[in-house]
């Protein structure tokens, strides 16, 4: 599925004519298309998809509505695109300003001899609000994963290792279709449960550890994400609290979730939960970050949050109490922003779970 005349749309208000799409997530919502290397290039009147050899015969199989045109020494990018503009009276070009390196600016505004203008902020916002189209690769990609932790659980015992697991995920969510990882999971036990985002490596799991694990796949490029803590044996009583605080500030924070809502308020409604229970010092980072192409983009829930939630968004409900070199907890579902509250695409148990 291609989205160009949703780009189109914006247009007169950023006063192009036409614009360049280069980095892979934003040429992937432009056209449905990945390749690691290639332009889309969408004027008022045509789209096209420029790909060298590796990507011409998939492309070409695979989209619709957009002209797909080979890039090789006798066409190259300049050439395709100078030819896709001539005759267009195309006055100025859009490009990504968040991504595009400084040499490569210089090079197209040198190719293009138009005016280059600012236009990442169209797309992100944009992106921001999922369609159903997307949505539905986002459940599919959260399913993915979840089958592949509830294999996983039956791995956890003492003097496995985190690596161990790590690698028992990646299989998993790639031998369930997922394309690749969202990122390098993160499965962290015993005290090294502290670090939010710590390394997996050669520690064992032991009676009365926590083990946290932080993972998500693509489908279809789309992410998946999420992360559940259990223990192994037993818990103490400590553990035991800040696993409810934890839940239950997750729950205040998906019951302020919905179209409108300032993402520093459904990240305060987690974070005093979590403060009237004493760990405020453990709570590091935010509540939540947008979910879709990228495993981090927009929306955020954070503290410095302003802006309002737009129906649509997908965002990642992810709370965390973190006590240095003892245990950390995060509990993390991905939800989808609705008008009068969100829809948590997360099915995955997540009461406290004893192996």
């Amino acid at each position: 599925m291609n989205r160009i005349e949703k780009i189109r749309s914006g247009f007169d208000e950023l006063e192009i004519d036409a614009i360049l799409v280069t980095t892979p997530e934003n040429r992937r919502y432009a056209s449905g298309f990945h390749s690691t290397d290639g332009v889309v290039l969408i004027t008022r009147e045509e789209a096209y998809l420029f790909v060298d050899s590796r990507y011409i015969e998939a492309a070409g199989k695979s989209v619709s509505g957009i002209s797909v045109q080979l890039v090789n020494p006798e066409n190259t990018y300049k050439k395709r695109i100078t030819s896709a503009l001539k005759g267009s009276e195309c006055s100025a070009v859009g490009f990504e300003d968040a991504f595009m390196s400084y040499a490569d600016y210089l090079k197209y505004g040198e190719m293009l001899a138009l005016p280059l203008k600012p236009v990442s902020s169209m797309l992100t916002e944009l992106r921001r609000s999922k369609d159903e189209s997307e949505i539905k690769e986002l459940i599919a990609a959260q399913r993915i994963a979840e089958k592949a932790y509830k294999d996983v659980l039956g791995l956890i015992k003492p003097g496995v290792s985190e690596l161990d697991i790590a690698a028992e995920l990646t299989y998993r969510m790639l031998k369930y279709g997922g394309e690749r990882t969202s990122f390098d999971p993160i499965v962290l036990t015993g005290a090294n449960t502290s670090m939010p985002h710590g390394r997996p490596g050669n520690s064992r799991i032991k009676p009365g550890d926590f083990v946290t694990m932080d993972f998500g796949c693509q489908y279809n490029g789309y992410c998946s994400d999420m992360t559940r803590t259990v223990a192994v044996g037993h818990a103490c009583d400590e553990m035991r609290k800040v696993y409810d605080t934890v839940l239950r500030a997750q729950a205040a924070g998906i019951s302020a979730a919905r179209e409108g809502a300032r993402g520093r308020d459904i990240d305060a409604a987690a974070r005093r939960v979590i403060e009237e229970a004493g760990y405020g010092s453990c709570f590091t980072h935010s509540f939540g970050h947008g979910v879709g192409l990228m495993i981090h983009e927009e929306p955020t829930a954070s503290p410095s949050s302003e802006a309002k939630m737009p129906k649509g968004a997908v965002i990642s409900a992810e709370p965390g109490i973190y006590i240095e070199n003892r245990f950390g907890v995060r509990i993390e579902d991905v939800i989808i922003i609705r008008e009068a509250g969100c829809e948590n695409i997360t099915l995955a148990e997540k009461e406290l779970l004893i192996i």
